[in-house]
């Protein structure tokens, strides 16, 4: 595994993120929407950061799938956990680890606007805008990065490294590439990642 982004850089940045939510704050009432489950860490120290900076917003979940076992996206959008807070005449902060495609973000905004949400806001710790299907731009990023499939920080591979406190790219062996198998029957391939201790990687 190669570090993409240091623990450090990730607490600076979030700290930086949470002041710009503070700045733009309406006095509407705030509800904070954390897409399950990628988002959980990111949220809990945004959370911590904005309560620092005096607000005192709402918090709620929500659950879309978009991923399965593996690595890709999929084209549809299906809401399995539906936030359970009134958000009617409200501004919503919608909260996610990543967007890539676009497609579950944009989808979940649409769905709270159509509960009433005055207004709307995304917020992802990290950006893929390479990967883009759908016109979507989030309101506050944290990182733009690369079009490399990325774990910790809440991230995961098959339920695996969402307990690491910085973000890293998962690499094949070759070892490990003699070992693919063939997932679900699908013709998507599984990568069984090479963990190296973060200190001694070098950075991507």
């Amino acid at each position: 595994m190669l570090p993409l982004i240091t623990e450090l850089e990730i607490r600076l940045r979030v700290s930086q993120i949470a002041e710009a939510i503070a700045r733009d704050a309406d006095g509407r009432g705030l509800v904070v929407v954390a897409v399950l489950k990628g988002a959980f860490m990111f949220l809990a120290d945004l959370l911590r950061r904005l309560a620092d900076l005096g607000l005192e917003p709402r918090v709620d979940f929500i659950r879309a799938a978009s991923y399965g076992s593996g690595t890709r996206s999929k084209g549809q959008i299906k809401i399995s956990l539906d936030c359970a807070s009134p958000v009617k005449g409200r501004t919503v902060l919608l909260v996610d680890d990543i967007v890539d495609s676009g497609r579950t973000l944009s989808r979940l905004q649409r769905h709270l606007k159509a509960k009433g949400a005055a207004r709307v806001q995304t917020c992802v710790l990290l950006d893929k805008p390479s990967r883009r299907e759908v016109e979507f731009q989030p309101d506050y990023v944290g990182f733009e990065i690369p079009d490399r499939f990325v774990v910790g920080y809440g991230m995961d591979f098959d339920e695996r490294y969402r307990y690491l406190p910085f973000i890293g790219i998962l690499e094949e062996t070759r070892g490990e590439r003699r070992r693919r198998v063939s997932l679900n029957g699908a013709l998507s391939q599984v990568r069984q990642p090479l963990l190296e201790h973060p200190k001694s990687a070098p950075r991507a």
